[in-house]
């Protein structure tokens, strides 16, 4: 199969690797405005004659489409979320099946109609958060008969011997998106109540709680995003659930720190002037911090997830809980977020030209992605899904 891989950052190169070493694929574009990284990376691995490289700017509409004339089997889109909405269009007036990592956007849900009415499948929201987290919650959720609970966590963070800054946080991705991250909206569900809240409440205290996991101990979990689409699609009524939520995970004191960071404003997205110089208040804050929250050689990232699903099978109080947990690699120096992006977009772009994947329109790993086949490619990779159930199975 022919792929053409559209960003080759950080999680472009994650999915550069999978995509090479993966025996189905026979070629792949590889493209974005900057691939000397990529392509130094591909060198020190031996494939990079295997890959052709193009140089992109895709606001270049005219560009764009002209990669996706080529009629490769299927695209993935890890360029900036501004351009999700060109890519898309390319992508459907093409024909051309298309996987991308970030959350359903306006003009990505504008393009539903069309891509359904041309048969080609739009299967968004298809990294590590969104993504593998959807998959497991589907398959947990699929294993009650009723579902009364759902709590969704997600972590990229150092290793508990590299959380050595103030913050105990450094970056494996763009840190001005982390912050974006952290001044947005979010919705829980509580005793059968949809909560709103805005985008400054997410690291009040009393929307925090405690999760304990093996690999940190305890970390701090806030809302991070809405988890109302996710319930419409598995059936379930918010009215019957006793909680549920979507929530990233942090060392303890991360919350009152950007609280307070929030709480006087230096997260927001407008300027202030400074010596008559208009400066981005997020932005600054971004290359401020940046420099002083990387990892140092040897230091490791850990990719956290844990789905917790609560309900009733065969009359019986039951839960499920999966988990993954992964780490930098070594040999290859791909980080544990990385992977876990990058790989899971490469595993699903690959099963939708394997025919696993079916039908047009837009799609989501929560419903659409076949669980199995993907956890065992997951598997392949190194990357173990755990699964704990508190009562037999059916």
């Amino acid at each position: 199969m022919h792929v053409l891989l559209l960003g080759t950052g950080m999680q472009g190169r994650a999915a550069l690797h999978h995509l090479a070493t993966s025996p189905g694929v026979t070629a792949i574009t590889a493209a974005d405005r900057h691939t000397e990284a990529a392509r130094q990376f591909a060198g020190e691995r031996g494939y990079a004659s295997r890959i052709t490289w193009a140089t992109l700017d895709a606001r270049d509409r005219a560009a764009l489409g002209g990669l996706f004339a080529v009629q490769p089997d299927v695209a993935i889109d890890l360029l900036p979320v501004p351009l999700i909405g060109a890519v898309a269009h390319a992508a459907v007036e093409a024909g051309v099946p298309l996987v991308n990592t970030f959350y359903v956007t306006p003009e990505l849900r504008a393009m539903e109609g069309p891509a359904r009415d041309r048969g080609v499948t739009l299967l968004p929201e298809l990294g590590m958060d969104p993504g593998l987290d959807l998959l497991l919650l589907g398959d947990a959720a699929r294993r009650l008969d009723r579902v009364t609970e759902v709590l969704c966590y997600g972590a990229g963070i150092p290793e508990p011997a590299a959380a050595n800054n103030p913050l105990k946080y450094k970056i494996t991705w763009t840190f001005e998106g982390v912050l974006r991250s952290y001044l947005r909206p979010a919705c829980l569900v509580r005793d059968g109540r949809v909560v709103h809240l805005p985008d400054t409440a997410q690291f009040a205290p009393e929307h925090v709680h405690t999760v304990v996991m093996d690999e940190t101990g305890p970390l701090e979990a806030f809302p991070n995003g809405d988890v109302l689409p996710y319930l419409r699609l598995l059936g379930v009524d918010p009215a019957g659930i006793s909680r549920a939520g979507r929530f990233a995970m942090r060392y303890p004191g991360h919350s009152a720190f950007w609280k307070t960071m929030a709480d006087l404003h230096l997260l927001d997205d407008e300027a202030i002037f400074v010596d008559g110089v208009a400066v981005n208040r997020r932005r600054f804050l971004a290359a401020a911090l940046e420099p002083r929250l990387q990892y140092a050689p040897g230091e490791r990232d850990l990719g956290l997830l844990r789905v917790e699903v609560a309900g009733e099978r065969n009359g019986v109080q039951a839960r499920v809980v999966h988990q993954v947990v992964d780490r930098l690699d070594p040999r290859t120096g791909l980080s544990a977020m990385s992977r876990l992006v990058g790989f899971t977009a490469s595993i699903g772009a690959q099963m939708i030209v394997r025919g696993d994947i079916r039908g047009g329109g837009l799609k989501s790993p929560l419903v659409d992605v076949p669980f199995a086949p993907f956890a065992r490619a997951l598997g392949d990779c190194g990357i173990t899904i755990t699964t704990t159930e508190s009562a037999p199975a059916a």
